[in-house]
């Protein structure tokens, strides 16, 4: 009965996602304060029932129940446990459940930490995520049931896809998803206050702490992913402009974007109306992004379905959203004015002009991912667009957003004066010179164009980051006393702008400098490779749990005379007839030895693929570095705490509910 418990809690959920869309709605029109408060008791409810369904599902993964297709599908009874576990979203049924476990999650949490904001506010909120709960449920339950039963039962499953058996699975999709759904709680506050027609300072100081929540989970959901398709996938690459690499990563620069926007409406009471549109932007490009992956539209190691009639009604539902929301802007965006002027060499300007470049970014990533599927819609023809183009057209705006980076810590808000920035900025633009040449010589011997470039513009960003702390801890008594007075925003900001210049620095020298080889070796032989001599020692037979592989041993002479030993292997799954590459990486901060096993051959040489990838490690620490600033400015203690204005604004929307 455990399946069928669940499919009854996705029904039941249903119904109090409606609800949860009705009530409150109801409740702003008549001003009734009972129907809005129960906005927060369907939130609450609707997530007992779907974390209940989705509980179902992982018990029937666990004690591997073939009745349910969907486990059938993605599961064998030699499966690791973790990787039961992880199944559950290994595949389009049980990843749109863990879609709804996420976005009823937030909803919960909305309910329960929004309890300072006007009560028909937040009613308006949650009431928009309810929205978007019916639309998924309705969308699970016609086409995308995971407990439909399956007659006659099989002895034996399918097995989870082999690519997704690794660790970085089991993590990736949870926090990418976090991501994903996290920003529909900016797109609701949005729309509640496009309802309102208020929209301030206090609306952006309580949307923050959400909308970054939200981008750093998104920012550690791309690390992982990166990180899992480097270890995984064999080609020893971090990134290779993906259809559905993409669909994850223009969200998080329109996301980028509406951070920077609400400091500015917070701050300066300015750009209200594009604070707006940039949180419905970022919301509608997550659910293009669940179009893309489920639609079948893309052929990709990422998608999830191939079913027309499903994307069809992704298509239709992201359709209905996001041309209400903005039909809704249209009609109220006039009424939203911002008072106050903006000069461009100020804080704000800096930060409207870095919300061009990460949009115009984001718009030249769009098109290069849906020009091929528009022209292959209308019968035009079949083309590829890969990774030239994207580097073509999105390396250049970066050069001149990581200047922004750096301009935009230093210069004050309202107006900057060129002669007082000058004087904060001189030290660490020369830093950013001389690192710029010197560590590439003293690394390598060489410094190219890339090298300069990436060194200059990543330390130019770290340097400049830290200006601010600098600053206000220099104002100070003493140096602890200062340490003690920056807020953790200014942490948060601080150190998500030094990871970008680590990531900005982990490209160029991996780009730069990094080797690759395909060889062939026979047992013995030995092939060397920038400073490393690389030896097969030969290969032999070993088991997994579900798979027999052939584990090569490759010895490494490093140039200190130590070796280190690497076991690549080439795995076959029997279950689906699958082999899959295992790579084996050395890893250090100032290098990676990479190591894949290709074709064996009947003299009992194999093909090997073999990478030396200097600082590659500081891609994945930038966007750890960029999570953590994350973490601060979401946690930052005034986001906690209500200002006599929240007070007030709470205590008058309470009147006018009442």
């Amino acid at each position: 009965m455990i399946p069928e418990i669940g499919h009854y809690a996705l029904i039941l959920a249903l119904g109090i996602a409606i609800l949860q869309t009705v009530a409150p709605m109801i409740g702003w029109r008549r001003r009734d304060a009972r129907l809005l408060a129960s906005a927060a008791s369907a939130a609450q409810a609707q997530f007992f029932c779907i974390a209940i369904a989705y509980l179902c599902l992982t018990v029937s993964f666990i004690n591997t129940d073939f009745s349910v297709a969907y486990v059938a599908s993605n599961a064998h009874t030699d499966l690791p446990l973790i990787y039961r576990i992880s199944a559950v979203w290994g595949a389009h049924e049980g990843s749109l459940l863990l879609w709804m476990l996420m976005l009823s999650g937030w909803t919960f949490a909305v309910s329960v930490f929004n309890r300072r904001i006007p009560a028909e506010l937040s009613a308006l909120v949650i009431a928009v995520l309810g929205v978007i709960s019916t639309g998924l449920l309705l969308f699970m339950l016609l086409t995308s049931n995971p407990f439909e039963r399956l007659f006659p039962v099989p002895l034996q499953g399918r097995d989870l896809n082999p690519l997704l058996q690794d660790f970085g699975l089991a993590i990736h999709p949870p926090t990418l998803y976090m991501g994903y759904v996290g920003f529909s709680v900016a797109f609701a506050f949005a729309v509640a206050a496009l309802i309102t027609g208020k929209l301030d300072a206090a609306w952006a100081r309580w949307t923050r702490p959400w909308t970054t929540t939200a981008w750093m989970f998104l920012t550690l959901g791309i690390t992982l992913g990166s990180w899992w398709a480097y270890n995984e996938l064999g080609w020893g690459g971090w990134w290779f402009w993906d259809p559905v690499e993409n669909a994850s990563f223009m969200p998080w620069l329109a996301g980028t974007a509406l951070i920077h926007s609400l400091a500015v409406t917070e701050k300066r009471g300015l750009l209200k109306s594009w604070t707006v549109l940039l949180a419905i932007l970022t919301f509608s490009l997550s659910l293009l992004g669940t179009f893309l992956v489920r639609s079948g539209v893309l052929v990709s190691v990422h998608a999830f379905a191939s079913d027309p009639a499903r994307g069809l009604f992704i298509l239709i539902f992201m359709a209905v959203v996001t041309g209400s929301a903005l039909t809704l802007y249209a009609w109220r965006a006039p009424k939203l004015a911002s008072v106050g002027e903006l000069t461009l060499f100020s804080r704000e300007g800096l930060l409207l002009l870095n919300n061009v470049f990460l949009v115009v970014a984001c718009a030249a990533i769009l098109i290069g991912t849906l020009y091929p599927l528009v022209l292959d819609a209308l019968n035009l023809g079949k083309i590829s667009v890969g990774p030239p183009y994207f580097n073509a057209v999105f390396l250049p705006l970066m050069v001149p957003l990581f200047v922004l980076v750096g301009f935009g810590a230093v210069v004050p808000w309202k107006k900057g004066r060129a002669g007082e920035t000058w004087n904060r900025l001189k030290l660490p633009a020369l830093f950013a010179v001389v690192f710029a040449i010197v560590v590439p010589l003293a690394l390598h011997g060489r410094a190219t164009l890339l090298a300069v470039t990436g060194g200059l513009l990543g330390s130019w960003t770290i340097v400049a980051a830290s200006q601010d702390v600098w600053r206000r801890i220099r104002a100070k008594p003493s140096f602890l006393t200062g340490l003690a007075s920056v807020p953790r925003a200014t942490w948060g900001m601080t150190l998500a702008h030094i990871g970008l210049g680590v990531w900005a620095l982990g490209v160029a020298f991996v780009i730069s400098y990094g080797f690759e080889k395909d060889v062939r070796l026979a047992p013995k032989e030995t092939v060397e490779i920038g400073d490393f001599t690389f030896a097969f020692i030969g290969a032999q037979e070993a088991r997994g749990p579900n798979f027999i592989a052939q584990q090569g041993e490759v010895t490494i002479e490093r140039p200190d005379h130590r070796s280190v030993q690497l076991y690549p292997q080439k795995r076959f799954y029997p279950s689906q007839r699958n082999v899959m590459t295992e790579s084996a990486v050395d890893a250090t901060l100032m290098r990676d030895l990479y190591v894949s096993l290709g074709e064996g051959f009947e003299d009992g040489s194999w093909s090997l693929r073999i990478y030396v990838k200097p600082m590659i490690r500081l891609i994945w620490l930038g966007g750890v570095l960029m999570f953590l600033g994350g973490c601060l400015a979401a946690s930052d203690r005034r986001y906690r705490l209500a200002t006599v204005a929240d007070r007030k604004a709470a205590i008058d929307g309470g009147v006018r509910a009442a």
